[in-house]
């Protein structure tokens, strides 16, 4: 049976140095095809086989995406146009590199079939030197992109993501919510007092501080799926895809203590005279007519309420 394959033991190839082998989806109804890309790939990547349109649309979306999809164009009842216009619509694949497989050598189909976002075309019959040289090419220019966007999307100080990131998982997320009918959660956390920790310690102090807050936070949060960032300033947000609201406030509680055992002095603080944190948190069941702006403004809602009440607590705000 056909399935995922590591690299050779005892191959070598300079590319795969200090790296994680790129995964590739095949997908193809055509057994001999199938067999023939799936042993052109196996010695370099990560292989994983479909033989339908809709099996690849949910490993596409799955856990762990495919760096690349080689997809054949003519399969009975999603065709390969339509299962690149569906992953080109989704947040969570839209970003996935698709090289068409046809037996259409026409200008025409080529045409439209790079128009709906693939980035490639190869012609059957398949020649296994030309299929590993186009998927070498593409795998590269992947890494390279995300590599890029990682940059664009972490906060330099902390390590963790920026707002730029939080801002673009929690849009991919709110449509993984919407499809699959699971639970999101939000928390929304600011720094106590942290202006008059940075005026009396000053900014390096400060630095650290956040940095140490950060780690901590994170440490909160262990699932893959789970993503903490510094949204602005001593301002922080946690996404918890697939968690309910006693999983939320658990998590969020984890982070009161886990930044209260850190015991970093702040004298300047009416807050037992150490660092601590303020946390809001909610969740909701997304639905197509509801909106991610409304979860976090209610996030932001029960946050602003845990700063009246006190700080250095955490309020579950209901979304509404």
């Amino acid at each position: 049976m056909l399935g995922s394959t590591t690299p050779a033991i005892g191959s070598f190839d300079p590319d795969l140095v200090g790296k994680e082998p790129a995964t590739i989806l095949v997908v193809d109804d055509v057994p001999g095809d199938l067999r023939l890309m799936v042993e052109a790939l196996k010695d370099r990547y990560r292989v994983k086989v479909a033989t339908s349109g809709t099996r690849a649309l949910e490993l596409a979306a799955g856990p762990d995406q495919p760096d690349l999809i080689l997809l054949d164009v003519v399969m009975p009842e999603l065709d390969g146009y339509e299962v690149c216009r569906r992953l080109k619509e989704e947040p969570a694949t839209r970003s996935i590199p698709v090289i068409f497989i046809s037996v259409q050598d026409d200008i025409h189909d080529e045409a439209f079939g790079l128009g709906l976002g693939a980035i490639d075309y190869i012609i059957k019959p398949i020649r296994p030197p030309i299929v590993r040289a186009r998927v070498r090419n593409h795998v590269a220019l992947k890494r390279s992109l995300d590599l890029l966007a990682r940059m664009t999307t972490i906060d330099h100080l902390t390590g963790i993501h920026n707002r730029r990131g939080f801002d673009e998982y929690l849009n991919v997320e709110w449509h993984r919510a919407v499809r699959t009918g699971e639970q999101i959660s939000l928390i929304a956390i600011d720094i106590d007092h942290f202006k008059a920790y940075n005026d009396h310690y000053g900014h390096p102090s400060g630095d650290r501080c956040l940095a140490a807050v950060a780690s901590a936070l994170r440490s909160s949060a262990t699932r893959l799926t789970d993503l903490v960032a510094r949204c602005g300033g001593e301002e922080f947000g946690c996404i918890l895809p697939a968690t309910d609201p006693d999983g939320a406030l658990s998590i969020a509680e984890d982070m009161l203590r886990k930044v209260a055992d850190l015991a970093i002095a702040h004298e300047r603080s009416p807050v037992g005279g150490q660092i601590s944190i303020s946390l809001g948190v909610t969740s909701v069941l997304p639905q197509p007519d509801s909106s991610v702006a409304r979860l976090v403004e209610t996030a932001d809602r029960a946050l602003y309420e845990a700063k009246m009440a006190g700080r250095n607590r955490v309020i579950v705000r209901q979304f509404d």
